[in-house]
């Protein structure tokens, strides 16, 4: 794709974003659907705070590719730096996470994730927009330009730390109002969260290779040799 139309595509995307971030708080207004967001509410959630990230990381995204056409490559290394970070420890691997961990559960047993109520509060195209169309908007921008992924041990720990925070705030939640944000936590015992959340960083940390392998895979050295001239 030229610059040009890279910048439009962004443009479109991050616009698209943030029409769903903005739709869903709506359906919480009615007095019948906001229970789903109570005792913590949307932010809870991965989906919306995926959903959020991706709308901040297409909007630096976007962001930089303004800013090149106005100044060159040069004057935005800082921009570009950020941009890169942000998709390869955060927007890509949570991205993956939500949607390989939402529609394997979901198959399994809607009810332990999605239970059949929500469709009256979110339609079907609704749920697609949060859970499969983030898919190829996130494969898209693997194709469309090299990132630079930074020294695995602080991509990891930069992941690490996310996960940590999440972690921590869904207990938190459940030790201040006795609710799970997920129905399927409330079936698993002391070991079994523990667990659970053991094996969740390990598949996140399994996307985060996968990522720099996908990214390897189709641009080389480019992304590293970049790195290398800052």
């Amino acid at each position: 794709m030229t610059r040009t139309s890279t910048c439009i595509y962004q443009f479109l995307v991050l616009n698209w974003y943030i029409f769903i971030n903005y739709y869903i708080p709506q359906q919480g207004k009615d007095i019948q659907k906001s229970t789903i967001f109570q005792n913590g509410g949307q932010w809870k959630y991965l989906t919306f705070l995926n959903l959020f990230l991706q709308a901040i990381f297409h909007g630096v995204a976007c962001l930089e590719d303004t800013l090149k056409r106005m100044k060159g490559k040069k004057d935005i290394k800082f921009v570009t730096a950020f941009r890169d970070l942000l998709f390869t420890t955060l927007a890509f691997p949570v991205c993956i996470f939500v949607f390989l961990s939402f529609w394997i559960v979901f198959f399994y047993d809607r009810e332990l994730i999605y239970p059949k109520q929500l469709d009256d509060i979110f339609p079907s195209w609704m749920n697609h927009a949060m859970h499969s169309t983030i898919l190829p908007f996130t494969l898209v921008e693997i194709i469309l330009r090299p990132h630079c992924y930074p020294v695995r041990k602080k991509g990891l720990a930069v992941l690490a730390a996310a996960s940590l925070v999440y972690t921590s705030r869904i207990l938190w939640i459940y030790l201040r109002t006795g609710t799970w944000a997920y129905p399927m936590l409330a079936k698993l015992s002391a070991v079994g969260l523990a667990a659970l959340f053991s094996f969740s960083y390990i598949v996140s940390v399994s996307i985060y290779l996968l990522g720099e392998k996908l990214n390897h895979w189709k641009w080389g050295d480019l992304g590293q040799s970049r790195k290398k001239n800052k």
